[in-house]
């Protein structure tokens, strides 16, 4: 591949010889490396014509340049930077250093937010990662055709600025699929298509919080969300969490003047608990009487594998305090980069103005295809057959645990999400069996750094819904050489 065809070349000046001006630029943009070695350069004709100069002057510039082998001569294909420059670039030479400049003076939110780390990248994952998502073949087919009937009926939408809060045809299908999925209290305008959940919780963040306003955070809790806040310099208050969800009362004695609440009510991250019925009343009756809100993050809801699905806080609410954040990242695959929120009527424009000066507004052909594949039925399908193979390896991967290392874990297994908690015995330290798990290209993920105030635990995060079920006792056996 070549960048020559849109590189700025130049009109030679004048007062010099134009074969040298123009046997200069060419070489320059090898040297500077914008023209990479087997790139095509222009035609004679091509870059005579962009110059303004004559073609025999490029011609005589192209014969300098093949004589002194930084290009060569195909027949019949034009000529090309030469593959191997080593004869005439010094490609070990140091770099010449930059003059030295003063330092920039960063402010305190950039250096705070240089703290927050990089989220590690991987296209072959690490066995029990989290997060991970497996589409069978049939997912695959229909992704596939509603790919290509999307791509067979581009309109001008595609070719032109559409709405910040995304296609109100996929809005009123995310709506239409939370009221019946999800009990969700909401019409198609008070849906927002973001890239995903924690684009949501940082849209809400940004709108609703002040530097040093305090929120309620889960304890132990979703580390990105905690980052989110502190770009957002709001002031984080841990508030623990037991086998009933969070604690409202202890969130009270802490901080009952908090402006806003994110929790994680279906399937708590990263315990997994799901809130009882008590504590989700008592946390609206708080919102409602502090004139707080409440974010809840609805993750992996779609997963629920034992008795009957979990109503939303949004749900119970009316739509009146909640913020209702869900993703496709999660019941789809990673890669679509397609989520929702639900806002309440407040906030729906102050949230959709938000959102498009963040980046102006979703992908539209990303939301076409997914709005296909909800509207043939598929998506509806696919949830159904993932729950059965997510549970299948759910089982898989805690019967394999509880086998192997039964005497140093204690497996909790959930009944929703895509990932287990396996506490470690005899005082383990997670920090270290995850380091040495990783030297096993292993992902057992320590929970004991994800504790704030409350005491930690020694535990493992065990992610299961990317594997197939016959590779989980592989992957236990080398974990079991971990832990012991």
């Amino acid at each position: 591949m070549s960048w020559a065809d849109i590189y700025p070349w130049t009109a030679p000046e004048t007062g010099r010889p134009v074969i040298r001006q123009v046997y200069d630029q060419v070489r320059g943009a090898i040297h500077a490396g914008a023209l990479k070695p087997g790139g095509r350069l222009p035609s004679s004709r091509d870059l005579a014509v962009r110059l303004g100069v004559a073609r025999a002057s490029v011609v005589a510039a192209y014969d300098q340049l093949l004589a002194e082998g930084y290009a060569e001569g195909r027949t019949g294909s034009g000529t090309y930077v030469s593959h191997d420059l080593s004869g005439v670039l010094d490609l070990k030479a140091p770099k010449p250093a930059p003059a030295p400049v003063a330092a920039p003076v960063l402010p305190d939110r950039a250096l705070d937010l240089a703290s927050v780390p990089t989220a590690p990248t991987s296209t072959e994952p690490q066995m029990f990662s989290n997060g991970r998502t497996l589409m069978d073949a049939r997912a695959l087919d229909a992704w596939s055709v509603s790919t290509r009937r999307a791509l067979r009926t581009l309109g001008p939408q595609h070719f032109g600025y559409s709405e910040p809060a995304g296609d109100p045809r996929l809005r009123t299908a995310i709506a239409d699929y939370l009221r019946a999925a999800r009990g969700v209290v909401c019409e198609p305008d008070q849906v927002i298509v973001t890239a995903g959940a924690q684009h949501s919780v940082d849209l809400a963040a940004r709108l609703l919080l002040r530097p040093g306003d305090k929120v309620w955070l889960e304890d132990p809790g979703y580390p990105q969300t905690w980052q989110a806040l502190l770009a957002a310099q709001a002031q984080g208050v841990a508030v623990p969490v037991d086998r009933s969800g969070l604690v409202v009362q202890a969130g009270v004695e802490s901080a009952p003047d908090a402006r806003v609440a994110f929790v994680t009510p279906s399937h708590q991250f990263p315990l997994g608990v799901a809130m009882s019925m008590g504590r989700r009343l008592e946390l609206i009756a708080w919102a409602r009487a502090a004139g707080a809100w409440i974010v809840e993050d609805d993750y992996a809801s779609e997963f629920r594998y034992e008795g009957a699905p979990l109503a939303s806080l949004q749900g119970l609410d009316g739509g009146e305090r909640v913020i209702y954040v869900g993703t496709f990242n999660k019941s789809l695959f990673p890669g679509i980069r397609l989520g929702y929120l639900v806002a309440p009527r407040p906030l729906v424009q102050p949230l959709a103005a938000l959102r498009r000066l963040a980046d102006r507004q979703p992908p539209t052909l990303t939301q076409a295809i997914t709005l296909d594949f909800m509207d043939s039925g598929q998506f509806a399908a696919h949830i159904r057959r993932r729950r059965l193979a997510y549970r299948a390896q759910r089982d898989a991967l805690a019967d394999a645990l509880t086998r192997r290392l039964g005497h140093m874990l204690e497996v909790d297994v959930p009944d929703q999400g895509m990932h287990l908690i396996a506490y470690l015995k005899d005082g383990r330290s997670d920090l270290d069996v995850e380091a040495k798990a990783a030297t096993r290209g292993l992902m057992a993920r320590a929970i004991s750094p994800l504790f704030h105030t409350a005491t930690p635990r020694q535990g493992l995060l065990l992610g299961f819904t990317g594997f197939p079920p016959k590779g989980m006792d592989a992957g236990v056996a080398r974990l079991a050489a971990a832990v012991g």
